[in-house]
Order: C-alpha cells, then sequence, then structure tokens
C-alpha cells in the first residue's frame, strides 16, 4: 500500500515538472490542435480552449518583446495608458530585445525551459520555427470567441474581432498569419512596410525620363541613364532575396510550398529571369546590398561625383529617410520620387509584404491568453494608435480606416520629396494595398530566403558559360535548403 501511494506521489511531481517546463497544460495542448477552423471564419463549431469564455478581470503580468526603440516606446507606453483605463489589472511589461533575429533567438532559447513571453515581435519564420515546440497560440477561435468582456468603464466588448474589424484590415498583411500550411490563424499584422522603387526626381525630370512601370521598361531606363552618365550605376537593389521572391511571385513561378517538397524554385522560369538579371549587371545597370557593400542608398544620395552614383534604388518603404540626400546650404541637392516596384504585368501588381506581426504563446493560465489576446486586439485595431505609431515609425498601418484620423491624413496631405519624404513613401504603400503577398512559412523558409539571397549574389557576377554556373548554384542551394531543413 505504501508502495502504490509511493507511485502515485512521483507520478504527480512528473505532472507538475513537465507542466512547469512547457508553461503549458495537456488540456491547453489537446483543446488547441482539434477542429481547427478557417482563420476569420465564425459559422466552424469549435473546440478550441478559447472558442468561449472570456477575461475575467484578474490581475495579470504579460511580458512582450519587439524591437522598438525610445520613440516607439513612448508611443507605445502613451497607448498603454489608455488600455489600461479600460483593463488596469492587465500590466504590460514590454521590452526591446535587440533586432528581429535577437527576438527570435532569445524565446527559441525561453521556451526550452516554458519562459518565454507572453506576445512578441514575429516574421513568419520565427513562428514556424516556435511551433516545433507548439509553443504559438493559434488566435482563429479568439478571433471568432463572441463572449463578452466588461471594461473598466462599465462598457462592454466581445473578446473576437467583428465582421467590420476582419474587414478593416488590409488583406495582404492579415493573411499573412494564415501562410503556414494548416489553414490557422497564428499572427495579427503590426505595423508593415514593403518595397518602393526611390528615384531621382530632379535628373528625371530634367532629362524626361520615365518612371518605369515595368521591368522591360527598367531595362529602358538603366540604358538611358548609361549613356548620360557612364560612370553611374543606375539602379541599386538593396534585398537580393526580395528580389528572387518577388520575381516568383510575379511571373507566377514556384518558389516554396507550405507542404513537401518545399524547395521548389530550380526551374527553368527563375533561371531565365537570373539570366537577364546577370546580363544586366554586366552592363553596369545594376548592384545589390552585397555586391555594393552596403545598402545602395549609400549610391542614390552620393553627390560626389567623382565616384559612382545610382538614379534608383529599390529598397524598405520604411527607410525612406535614408533615401533623402543630406542638406547642402539648407536645400536637398534633389526631390526625391517614390514609384511602386516595377511589375512583369503593371495590371497584375505583386509587392512583398514586411514588417513586423505579433503572435501569442501559449501559457498555462488561460486569463493570460486572454489578456494578451485584448492587448494585440487594441493596438491592431484602434486607429489612433495605428496613426501615431506609422508617423513615429515610417512603417504603414495595417487597418484602412486610418485614413479617417484627421492627424494621419494632415501626414499624408503634407507628403514630397523632401521633409515630408517618409509621408510619400507611407502613401505609395497605402495605394498598393491589394498589391501585397507573402510566402509560405515553414520550418526551413528561412533557410530558402537566405539561400536564394546568396544565389542572386553569386549568379549576377559569373561570366564565361553563364547557363551551367547559373544551373549549379540553382541546385547548391536546393542542396543547401534540403539539408538545413
Amino acid at each position: 500500500m505504501k508502495k502504490r501511494n509511493l507511485l502515485v506521489v512521483l507520478l504527480l511531481l512528473v505532472s507538475l515538472l513537465l507542466t512547469a517546463c512547457t508553461g503549458l497544460t495537456d488540456t491547453t495542448l489537446d483543446n488547441d490542435n482539434k477542429n481547427p477552423q478557417s482563420s476569420g471564419d465564425k459559422t466552424d463549431t469549435q473546440t478550441d480552449a478559447y472558442a468561449t469564455g472570456s477575461y475575467d478581470g484578474s490581475e495579470v503580468t504579460i511580458k512582450f518583446y519587439h524591437t522598438m526603440g525610445q520613440d516607439l516606446r513612448n508611443v507605445l507606453n502613451t497607448y498603454i495608458v489608455e488600455f489600461n483605463k479600460l483593463y488596469p489589472n492587465i500590466h504590460i511589461d514590454h521590452s526591446q530585445v535587440g533586432g528581429y533575429d535577437d527576438v527570435r533567438d532569445q524565446i527559441k532559447t525561453e521556451i526550452t525551459v516554458g519562459d518565454q513571453p507572453n506576445i512578441a515581435y514575429c516574421y513568419p519564420d520565427h513562428v514556424a520555427l516556435f511551433n516545433k515546440a507548439g509553443a504559438v497560440q493559434t488566435l482563429d477561435s479568439l478571433i471568432a470567441n463572441t463572449s463578452t468582456v466588461t471594461r473598466q468603464d462599465g462598457s462592454t466588448e466581445i473578446v473576437g474581432l467583428t465582421d467590420a474589424q476582419i474587414a478593416d484590415f488590409i488583406k495582404g498583411y492579415y493573411d499573412e498569419g494564415k501562410q503556414f500550411g494548416d489553414g490557422k490563424m497564428y499572427t495579427l499584422p503590426f505595423l508593415k512596410s514593403t518595397e518602393v522603387l526611390y528615384f531621382n526626381k530632379t535628373f528625371f525630370d530634367a532629362n524626361n525620363l520615365k518612371v518605369p512601370t515595368t521591368w522591360d521598361e527598367l531595362e529602358t531606363v538603366c540604358a538611358q541613364i548609361k549613356a548620360i552618365d557612364p560612370q553611374s550605376i543606375p539602379l541599386g537593389y538593396d534585398s537580393e532575396a526580395n528580389w528572387f521572391i518577388t520575381m516568383c511571385e510575379q511571373t507566377g513561378s514556384p518558389y516554396t510550398s507550405a507542404t513537401a517538397p518545399h524547395f521548389l524554385f530550380d526551374n527553368a522560369n527563375n533561371r531565365t529571369f537570373v539570366k537577364r538579371f546577370n546580363d544586366w549587371y554586366n552592363k553596369g545597370y545594376i548592384t545589390t546590398q552585397q555586391i555594393n557593400g552596403g545598402y545602395t542608398s549609400g549610391l542614390f544620395v552620393n553627390q560626389d561625383t567623382t565616384t559612382p552614383r545610382s538614379y534608383m534604388s529599390i529598397g524598405s518603404s520604411a527607410g525612406a529617410t535614408h533615401q533623402r540626400p543630406a542638406l547642402v546650404d539648407g536645400a536637398y541637392p534633389f526631390e526625391v520620387g517614390i514609384a511602386p516596384i516595377p511589375q512583369v504585368d503593371a495590371q497584375n501588381p505583386k509587392v512583398i509584404s514586411q514588417g513586423p506581426s505579433v503572435c501569442i504563446f501559449k501559457k498555462a493560465n488561460k486569463q493570460e491568453v486572454y489578456a494578451s489576446w485584448l492587448f494585440i486586439k487594441y493596438l491592431t485595431t484602434t486607429v489612433e494608435f495605428q496613426a501615431d505609431f506609422s508617423r513615429a515609425s515610417g512603417y504603414v498601418p495595417v487597418i484602412k480606416s486610418v485614413n479617417t484620423d484627421q492627424h494621419y491624413s494632415e501626414f499624408l496631405a503634407k507628403a514630397d520629396g523632401g521633409d515630408h519624404v517618409a509621408a510619400l513613401s507611407a502613401k505609395v504603400c497605402l495605394e498598393q494595398e491589394s498589391a501585397y503577398y507573402t510566402s509560405p512559412a515553414f520550418v526551413g523558409s528561412s533557410a530558402a530566403r537566405d539561400q536564394v539571397g546568396q544565389l542572386m549574389t553569386k549568379c549576377l557576377t559569373v561570366t564565361g558559360d553563364v547557363d551551367s554556373q547559373i544551373a549549379a548554384a540553382f541546385k547548391e542551394a536546393v542542396d543547401e535548403c534540403e539539408y538545413q531543413s
């Protein structure tokens, strides 16, 4: 009898230790994986642990990892105060954890001991990595939860998102949350960026050059610029990986898949456009960040006539102020123009969606999950926060209704190629809301991105038997992806 009691005690201790290590209960894990529904679909029967119920006013502390500098933390703190007027017992403990990869790496370590945060900035690749441990809370049932929660001021709201709130998200940004191959929603978009074409408007106007809308037109204008300024490198492209992935999307050619086989980018179509860009490089039309040895904005803003300069630069929309030249005698040497990146088909544009999303991590305490959800729901659906954070960060809001904010409308109205270049960049981004795409996310998608970026760098610079060298580089890249995954 004593042995039996001892066995029971030992089993209980093992159970408690397992729960402590994961931070999750068996019920949470089991319920979260039953009867998955499409994100935003409120009609399916759900058995997820968060399909019903709501935050009960408990005192909870929510740990939030991000990459915000001091200026952005100030904006966030302002809105935490506003959030706490509604939910005073939800305490937000937020901290900057270096860059995006630093956030990823710290969480990856903390998951192993059950000490992951409640909320984090994330990219799809990061979520796929965290989900190797099943650590990320799916959002479908939280989105669909129609239970009511009472706020401090006596008003109420439903736990989930209304149909109007879902429709208010820019679709391409919202859909990024379900790019994981299982139809479930794992993230909400926080603030976003994309790539845009920066061009020297003063130079273009003086030489009657047309801003290119297609890659064919880009090739033509590069040749024209080269004739005007033979020493120039007409175009700098900051992200080799983005260029490759975007070309796959624009041409409708395979890149990767969330389900096996994952790595599909070694095909004739992709080798063809890479060979074309190799020809452009050898004609002196283009360079990239890796080849240039730094961001190509350095060439774009260069005013030294003894060294090469560029007249176009493709880079992040959030970096617009870095694409503006320094003042000289109180004036900008040239006016910056901003346009969408060139397309294969200008009538069917595709442009990459980037910038932080947020995810919630599973916790044994359901009230922490509800509280985390209410906080990210507040930040992503509140017009004033989205507007203020956008103006402070250079990223663009993820909801369309931000256009109703007077201050943001005034911000956009000032858009120009000088002092208000960030507003001009945001305006161009918002005009492309139907063009955004995201790539599948899976364990190994980060390796694919790294490899196609290296592939582009290598293939642009090869000479001699270009076809065989490009083919070898593609095969090597796929082999490396498969080895790493």
